[in-house]
C-alpha cells in the first residue's frame, strides 16, 4: 500500500486478512511514492494499491515506476477527489482499476479482492467516460496493423476472458499471458480492457475474418 494516510492505511492492513479469511494480507506500506516501486519489488506483491493524491512525486509516477520493475503486478490507483481525469492519467500510466476513497474501508475489501481475482474495478460514471472515449478515439484500420495473433488475443479480451484462461487458450503461461496483454493495450494505446473492448466492438473486430 502506497498511501500518506496512516489510519486508513492501517485500516484496511487489519480488515484484509480478517475479510479474506487469511487469503490476503498486507505486506508492506509506504507513505513515499519515490518508495513504491522498490518496496513492490522487495515483496514481490501481486496487488498495489495506491492513492494518486500523494506529494511529489505522486502517485501517478508511482504507479509508472511500480509497472515499470513489476509489469505483471496489478496496481489499484485510489483517491479521495472525483476528479475522472486523475483516474485515467493514473491508469494510462499502468493502474489497472480505480477505486474511490470517499467510502470506508469496509466498502473497499470487497472490490479488491475481485482484482486479486483478476477483475478491473471502476466506478461507474468512470467507465462511461472510458466507454464513450474509446467510441470516438481513433480505432479504424488498427486491427489490420496487428498480428493474427494479437487480432485473437484482442477478441480474447473483447469476450472478457480471465488471464488464465487466456494462457490456456494461447498455451503460455499466466505470467506471459499478462505480458502479452499489457503489450496489446499499448499498441491500442488504451488503459484497461474495457476500453481494449469497447474499441473492439466499435471497429468490428469480431466481423473482421482471419486471413
Amino acid at each position: 500500500m502506497v498511501d500518506d494516510h496512516p489510519l486508513f492505511t492501517r485500516g484496511l492492513s487489519l480488515l484484509l486478512p480478517e475479510v479474506s479469511e487469511g487469503r490476503v494480507r498486507v505486506v508492506g506500506t509506504t507513505d513515499d511514492a519515490s518508495a513504491a516501486a522498490a518496496l513492490v519489488q522487495r515483496f514481490r506483491a501481486d496487488v498495489a494499491v495506491v492513492d494518486v493524491q500523494m506529494p511529489p512525486p505522486g502517485g501517478t509516477r508511482a504507479v509508472a515506476a511500480i509497472r515499470r520493475v513489476q509489469p505483471t503486478v496489478r496496481v489499484v490507483a485510489m483517491s479521495g477527489l472525483a476528479d475522472a481525469d486523475a483516474a485515467i492519467e493514473a491508469m494510462r500510466a499502468g493502474a489497472s482499476s480505480f477505486l474511490p476513497k470517499t467510502a470506508d474501508p469496509e466498502s473497499l475489501v470487497g472490490p479488491l479482492l475481485a482484482v486479486l481475482d483478476g477483475w478491473s474495478v471502476l466506478p461507474e460514471p468512470l467507465l462511461r467516460l472510458l466507454l464513450e472515449r474509446a467510441a470516438t478515439g481513433d480505432g479504424d484500420g488498427i486491427a489490420a496493423q496487428l498480428s493474427a495473433d494479437e487480432r485473437r488475443l484482442w477478441r480474447l479480451i473483447a469476450a472478457g476472458t480471465a488471464t488464465v484462461d487466456i494462457a490456456t487458450t494461447l498455451h503460455v503461461s499466466e505470467r506471459t499471458a499478462k505480458r502479452l496483454v499489457a503489450h496489446l493495450l499499448r499498441r491500442l494505446h488504451v488503459a484497461t480492457r474495457v476500453e481494449a473492448a469497447a474499441l473492439a466492438g466499435r471497429v468490428g473486430l469480431d466481423q473482421q475474418a482471419e486471413a
